[in-house]
């Protein structure tokens, strides 16, 4: 089968959320079936990843996108009904691309809703892959957002719901990436068919290393310039880790990942906390840690951050929105908290008792080896494609 794989970022290298996922899939499908790649480009990184992808075989195009000029672009859609995600990236190009490629394709497979737009009006096998479903994401930033913020994101929401319902209905089916996504999509659109695959984690990339582990080391890792990141390491910053550090007064809480806002440099005013940026190896800050928190308060989907900090056995502390996506057990697992107290208490517990914490990180390497390994996440990937 030949497959046209359309994809917000490059999908390649695997070093941040979506290139993850959008990676494995195209390898995956790329064992038997012949697969293509239309992709935005957003900087000269994925400009040389666009290479890289063609060294190894698979027919790639990078169409230049930027953010400024996108965001630009997407303004005059306030005054329409039309959700500013579908401005900010559209673009008669990548159309142009699509449109080209068409009569040679057998079925196209969309990663994300914005990228959808591009098949919407082409008759043939199409599926779309929600990475998450995006309009509940937006209503989720309204609903922690003052105006004139909370105008802007309620309007995403609604406007962008109802682009999500007309490609789902054309779609052979729609995968989400975890059950709960399913649910809540299902609830939002009834009537279009779905599937479940669930994201993974390379167990040999990301394994535990504890003879590099600093006591009272805690860790959170992602983009830094995404929105639930930045509001999750605010509030842990200066409603936990300011209290762990008056009990703690050696504890360390590493910021780590590319792209910092300005929001989260200022982070690095406070005593012991260290924002990194980008790092040629997260595992490197990964396996001095002894704690990994991911205090996210706006969060859907499964958080790769947490399914690799679990790989490395970490014992990790994450919220409900952070945790919810990965199918352990609460308690056994991981460890789940949403308050400012409980949070508290459960980071304190850790630091103070080593050798819980450390049974913990071995109970969560042994679940992620059981459920999460990518060859088992993607084995229904074959049906889904091949599905009439």
């Amino acid at each position: 089968m030949r497959i046209l794989f359309l994809s917000q970022r490059v999908p390649y290298p695997p070093n941040r959320g979506d290139k993850i996922t959008t990676w494995r899939l195209i390898e995956r499908m790329a064992r038997t079936h012949e697969v293509s790649v239309v992709a935005f480009s957003h900087d000269d990184a994925d400009d040389m990843a666009v290479k890289h992808l063609i060294d190894k075989g698979f027919d790639t195009v990078g169409i230049p996108h930027r953010s400024l000029p996108a965001r630009i672009r997407s303004l005059p859609l306030l005054l329409t009904k039309k959700p500013l995600t579908l401005g900010y990236y559209g673009s008669k190009e990548l159309q142009a691309e699509v449109d080209k490629r068409i009569g040679d394709t057998d079925l196209v497979y969309a990663y994300s809703s914005s990228m959808g737009a591009f098949m919407l009006h082409h008759d043939l096998p199409r599926v779309m892959h929600f990475a998450e479903l995006d309009s509940d994401k937006w209503r989720q930033y309204a609903a922690r957002t003052g105006p004139p913020g909370r105008w802007i994101y309620g309007r995403e929401a609604r406007t962008l719901l109802e682009f999500e319902r007309r490609i789902a209905a054309v779609c052979k089916t729609n995968v989400l990436c975890t059950p709960l996504e399913e649910k809540i999509f299902k609830e939002q659109i009834p009537d279009a068919p779905t599937t479940v695959l669930k994201n993974g984690v390379d167990l040999e990339h990301f394994k535990p290393d504890p003879e590099y582990a600093v006591p009272r080391r805690i860790v959170f890792t992602g983009v830094m310039n995404y929105l639930p990141n930045v509001d999750g390491c605010q509030w842990f910053t200066r409603r936990v880790f300011l209290r762990l550090l008056q009990k703690f007064p050696d504890a360390g809480f590493d910021i780590v990942g590319a792209s910092p806002s300005r929001e989260v440099e200022e982070l690095a005013q406070y005593p012991n906390v260290q924002v990194t940026g980008s790092v040629p190896d997260t595992r490197l800050l990964l396996r001095e840690a002894s704690v990994s928190v991911a205090p996210l308060r706006i969060a859907r989907g499964i958080q790769n951050k947490v399914l690799e900090a679990l790989a490395m056995g970490l014992p990790v502390v994450g919220t409900t929105a952070a945790t919810q996506g990965v199918e352990g057990e609460p308690g056994r697992h991981y460890v789940v908290a949403d308050d400012e107290d409980a949070f508290y208490e459960a980071v304190a517990r850790l630091l103070r008792e080593p050798e819980e914490a450390a049974e913990l990180g071995r109970r969560g390497r042994a679940f992620v080896e059981e459920n999460y390994d990518w060859d088992k996440c993607l084995a229904p990937l074959d049906a889904i494609l091949s599905r009439p």
